[in-house]
């Protein structure tokens, strides 16, 4: 408390550098890593609902996850073809 205290009183704030707008909360960086810290979670929820409450292996539950990025990547790629074959 008395750190924070010297640290106003003393006026040390005006030496730090502002964060970069790259950094900032709302930036385009920052969202994107909050979803892929989402996404984590999600999977993470996903993996302990198939082998906890389904019963499901560890490596059934990496299978499923293993078999849905590569449905999801030929998906993508046949949209991505398609949209640029015009």
């Amino acid at each position: 408390k008395a750190a924070f205290i010297n640290f106003i009183s003393d006026e040390e704030w005006k030496s730090i550098e502002p964060v970069s707008s790259w950094f900032g909360p709302s930036s385009f960086l920052m969202s994107s890593m909050s979803a892929l810290f989402k996404l984590s979670m999600w999977i993470r929820h996903a993996h302990g609902y198939l082998t906890d409450n389904l019963g499901i292996p560890v490596w059934g539950s990496y299978a499923v996850f293993g078999l849905a990025t590569l449905f999801l990547g030929m998906v993508l790629g046949l949209v991505s073809e398609a949209l640029g074959a015009d």
